[in-house]
This record gives structure tokens, sequence and C-alpha cells, in this order.
């Protein structure tokens, strides 16, 4: 018997530092292959998925505009960490099989394409996993918020955002032991009690045209497949 999905294409937004495993920088080959394995495995259930990956493993924008630099450059800098991850999460992905391309709002033509929105949306009717890097191409938005963008250009059903807890709560439960879990929330919640979801411009723009997101934790082994087949994983933000 078929497997029941309760989606049918949606965008996963993973953190640059989902990449690092236990190290400081970087990228860790385990902790890449082990996502690329779990991508595979929704994929094999016919979902049409893509992808946004921050840069904050090698290049956080926001950092170096703190510690002196202009803000913009810092940016550009963030951006192209990008689509150093994305290409990463490419060669594990096709390695074990998995179609996959890359849509770069910065251009850059010897390793990936430029992003064109009926372009991306072809490639995920074709069945490829479609990674969207360069953020928005613009300083100043974060990838959460180029998630938000992509995910409604491209008719996603909801956004996953994984972190490494079990999904959104009051305050940090790694440091708070008594920290409230929320199964459910709206978007107004986030904004107004300031949970740390995605930022409010990310935010806004999900509840400003109705695209559901569930937060979950991407280090339990099958996470991803059981949010897309309906089951009761992590916290509804919608």
């Amino acid at each position: 018997m078929a497997e029941r999905k309760k989606y049918k294409r949606v965008l996963l937004k993973l953190s640059g530092e989902a990449l690092k495993g236990n190290s400081d920088y970087g990228i860790c080959p385990d902790t890449i292959n082990d996502i690329a394995r779990q991508i595979a495995e929704v994929k094999a259930t016919g979902i049409e998925m893509c992808l946004v990956i921050g840069g904050g493993n090698i290049f956080r924008g926001i950092a170096g505009a703190t510690k002196g630099m202009d803000r913009s450059n810092a940016d550009y800098m963030g951006m192209l960490a990008t689509i150093m991850n994305a290409i990463a999460m490419q060669d594990a992905l096709e390695k074990i099989g998995v179609h996959t391309r890359i849509l770069s709002a910065i251009e850059v033509k010897e390793v990936c394409e430029p992003y064109i929105r009926r372009r991306a949306v072809r490639h995920l009717e074709k069945g490829r996993v479609v990674i969207f890097a360069g953020g928005t191409g613009n300083p100043y938005f974060t990838t959460d918020t180029a998630a938000c963008l992509r995910a409604m250009e491209a008719d996603c059903e909801v956004i996953l955002k994984a972190t490494n807890v079990e999904g959104v709560y009051d305050s940090d439960p790694r440091k708070n032991k008594d920290a409230k879990f929320f199964e459910k929330l709206s978007y107004l919640d986030v904004l107004n009690q300031g949970l740390k979801v995605m930022d409010a411009t990310a935010v806004s723009l999900c509840m400003d045209n109705e695209l559901p997101m569930i937060v979950f934790n991407l280090k339990k082994d099958g996470n991803i497949k059981k949010v897309i087949m309906g089951e009761k994983v992590g916290t509804v933000v919608g």
C-alpha cells in the first residue's frame, strides 16, 4: 500500500550551522551525507522538494557587520557562503542518485544556474531537488526571508524549518529545563512574543500569504519524512 503524503511540494530550510556537525565551522561530510540520505528517503515517496541553506557555518553577514565591515559587503560574502553550501549538498545528493539543480540569485554560471522562477518550477515538476542559493540576491535580507519568498514563488505548500531542538519554545531548552514547548502558534504569536522561529520579515511574509511553517528537530533521524507524512512532529506555525 502506498504511503499517504500530506504535502506534494515543500521547501526545507536548513541553517548553515546544520552542516557543520560537531565542528566549530565548515562542513562535516558525515552530517551532510546523513541529511542527503533523509532527503533521498523523502524523494522516494514522490514529494517535490526544494531547499534553502544558510551560510552561517562559513560566514554570517550580520556578524561581520558588527565587527566593522560594511553591511552590504558582509551580506554578499554570506550569500557566497550559501552557494558553497549548496554545491556541497548537491554533491552529497547526487552521489546517492538524487538529481539536483542549484539556482542562484547571484550569477555564478560556472557552478549553478541563475534563478528563474519558471525554470525552478520545471525542475521540480521533473522530479529534481532544487537548491535555491545566494539568498534573495540583496543585502539586508536573511536566508529565512529568501526561503519564504522562494517557497511562495515555487507554489510550495509548507516551509519545513529544521532546527536542533524539538520545535519552538519560549526560551532555549538547552539552557532552561523549564522552557515551555509550543505545539501550535499563530504568526502573530511569533511576532508579538519575539519567538526565534524566523526573522520578523520572513514571518510577516508568510502571514500575509498564509504559508504555514513546521519547525522540527533535524537531528532525530527520519523527522523530515515524518513531517511530510503528516505525523505530529515539532511546532506548527500558521
